[in-house]
């Protein structure tokens, strides 16, 4: 990229050249604020002094500056280069104390690096790998919009209230506030304008960011039903959307910054929490929290060489994941746009989930082209082609006969005095045996009703042995009761499996059982699940049950390697020590408590 190109990059009304030839001369900056220049020049090994930067950019009313050093390739000699940027961003300082954000530039290609105030290892912000406008890094570097998980959380629920109050049935909310979120983070206007203006303005901005995408249509079709022509929001009053779209831009947006990978994830935390409020019907409907889906991620190892399908990927949480896991690996941007174009796979049966899916994706920007509306059972031959090595699901643990295989429907049978069955009889595990068929070896990381894990059926001890005989059991963990709660009401643990190698040939025998029962999040009113103290996940409970994975630790109370079959249940509580160094006083009295309440129920003790 020349210099006239990253100028209009960035902004050419922040250009403050001081001298002919568009550069900036700090010595004839500091002669006119009256600073000594010889007290503070820099010199190369030569006794050459660092004068002229090549391109400056500044914003004195948000002290903000950008230094720009332009090369035809800062990798042939990068000690040099940084040096001579460090050596402005120096004079930077002395001239304006301004918030600095440097930056090194080829012109040969379109690698840059990007550090904030001082040219070290820890100053490096690695992710900005894409030269961006003026005003994008200003939001990066002082951001007008806080990451804050509990008011995002606190103001879905009051948005979930004022929706049911304006009449915009359940079924369609999550959707309506996906897509408003999506337009007013792209600039829709709306103030003053009739209902059928603003969600025209919706639509065309739906249109814009779907681009080239193969299934624009189809997807622009059931966002248009769901949302745009449902009779609920086509029949709001002038004032009545006006007021919800203000309230998503000043409650919602305000608290979200997706310039980071935090606020990435708030995003995601907004999409699915408010899911969860408004499918309190569906109890079958599980939406897995952003904590959880992360660490699956960092399980099975997600980089920008990982090919990643989500079979079931509902509201899309574990592709924005991936995606952003993917991306922030990737060194510049033509890789980022592969991971885009052919990394991220999804696929979605049901119509309103599979909206939600591109919203969600492309809330987080872009990477939605491979997700399709379809049974990933007919999708066989598309994810062989996809050469799938990493999968990531939470299936259906009741799906009717319409969303299970055909070949597997077949095979029910009523047993006894007990009708065929309506509803799956693996609880999902078959479409784990399917789905792992299809890819190229890797790892498979799957959230299962702990039932799969027990195998209490002859049906799931089928569905255990069928899948050992092709893939190794790497680890199992129990997650926490209520892991859904407010959506679904399941119990789950999540499998890991190594695809392609037959359990009992595995170079590592013993599989990894984690009792991962605490997160360090509890049950709030009005909040779901939330951190009981700020950073406890990322700071303490996440690394250490990475930890106790990837080096096989085994810790009473926690972890346990063990050595199992399909006749064996596959959950640490069968197998892990107790820690009794934790035990307490006020254990033994909830225990006492616990008997006596199932004695209660059972009726064993009565009242005298």
């Amino acid at each position: 990229m020349d210099r006239v190109a990253i100028i209009n990059r960035i902004g050419s009304n922040y250009l403050t050249a001081n001298i002919e030839n568009g550069e900036y001369s700090y010595q004839k900056a500091c002669n006119e604020k009256y600073i000594d220049f010889d007290e503070i020049k820099i010199q190369d090994e030569k006794g050459r002094v660092y004068k002229n930067l090549d391109i400056r950019f500044c914003d004195d009313k948000n002290k903000f500056v950008i230094l720009v050093e332009t090369k035809q390739d800062y990798r042939k000699d990068a000690a040099k280069a940084k040096e001579q940027l460090s050596a402005y961003v120096s004079y930077e300082k002395e001239l304006t104390n301004y918030t600095i954000l440097a930056i090194l530039a080829n012109t040969k290609d379109n690698s840059i690096l990007v550090w904030k105030d001082a040219i070290s290892d820890e100053s490096l912000l690695s992710n900005e790998i894409k030269l961006q406008k003026f005003t994008d890094y200003l939001e990066l570097i002082k951001p007008k919009r806080k990451n804050n998980r509990e008011e995002v959380m606190k103001h879905t629920y009051e948005l979930n209230e004022l929706l049911h109050e304006y009449g915009i049935k359940e079924r369609i909310r999550g959707q309506f506030v996906g897509t408003c979120l999506l337009a007013i983070k792209n600039g829709l206007i709306y103030k003053d304008l009739p209902t059928q203006q603003v969600l025209s303005g919706i639509k065309q901005i739906l249109e814009s960011l779907l681009g080239n995408d193969l299934n624009k249509a189809e997807k622009l079709v059931i966002l248009s039903k769901n949302v745009i022509e449902a009779q609920d929001v086509a029949s709001l009053k002038k004032d009545h959307i006006s007021i919800i779209l203000d309230f998503i831009k000043e409650k919602i947006y305000p608290f979200i910054n997706d310039k980071s990978t935090l606020g990435q994830d708030l995003l995601n935390l907004f999409f699915t929490t408010f899911n969860k409020y408004v499918g309190k019907a569906d109890k079958n409907q599980a939406f897995t929290p952003d904590h959880i889906v992360d660490f699956m991620c960092k399980i099975i190892g997600i980089n920008k060489h990982s090919r990643v399908l989500d079979p079931c990927c509902g509201s899309g949480s574990f592709l924005v994941r991936a995606l952003t896991d993917a991306l922030d690996d990737c060194d510049t941007k033509e890789e980022q746009e592969e991971v885009k174009k052919s990394h991220i796979y999804g696929i979605e049966y049901e119509n309103t989930a599979f909206g939600l899916a591109t919203t969600n994706m492309l809330i987080h920007g872009d990477g939605n082209s491979n997700v399709v509306m379809d049974s990933c059972f007919k999708r066989y031959q598309w994810i062989k082609d996809a050469h799938i090595d990493k999968v990531l699901m939470n299936p259906p643990y009741n799906a009717q006969q319409k969303h299970c295989c055909e070949s597997y429907v077949a095979t029910w049978k009523a047993s006894g005095s007990k009708k065929k069955p309506t509803e799956d009889p693996s609880k999902g595990f078959h479409f784990v045996y399917e789905i792992a068929k299809q890819m190229s070896g890797g790892k498979l990381a799957v959230l299962l009703p702990m039932q799969c894990a027990i195998g209490t059926s002859s049906e799931l001890q089928s569905f255990k042995e069928k899948i050992l005989q092709e893939h190794h059991l790497d680890a199992v963990f129990s997650f926490p009761d209520d892991i859904f709660h407010p959506g679904a009401s399941s119990c789950a643990c999540c499998m890991v499996f190594d695809i392609g190698i037959k359990h009992e040939k595995a170079p590592v025998k013993e599989t990894f059982f984690g009792y991962f029962k605490e997160d360090g999040f509890q049950k709030r009113k009005n909040l779901g699940r939330v951190e009981r103290e700020a950073g406890i996940w990322k700071n303490k409970i996440e690394p250490l049950w990475l930890d106790l994975y990837r080096k096989r630790k085994e810790v009473a109370g926690l972890s346990v390697n063990k050595e199992v079959t399909a006749n064996d249940e596959w959950l640490s509580e069968a197998y892990i020590k107790t820690d009794y160094s934790t035990l307490c006083n006020d254990n033994f009295q909830e225990t006492i408590n616990n008997y006596l309440s199932f004695l209660v129920k059972m009726g064993d003790v009565y009242e005298s």
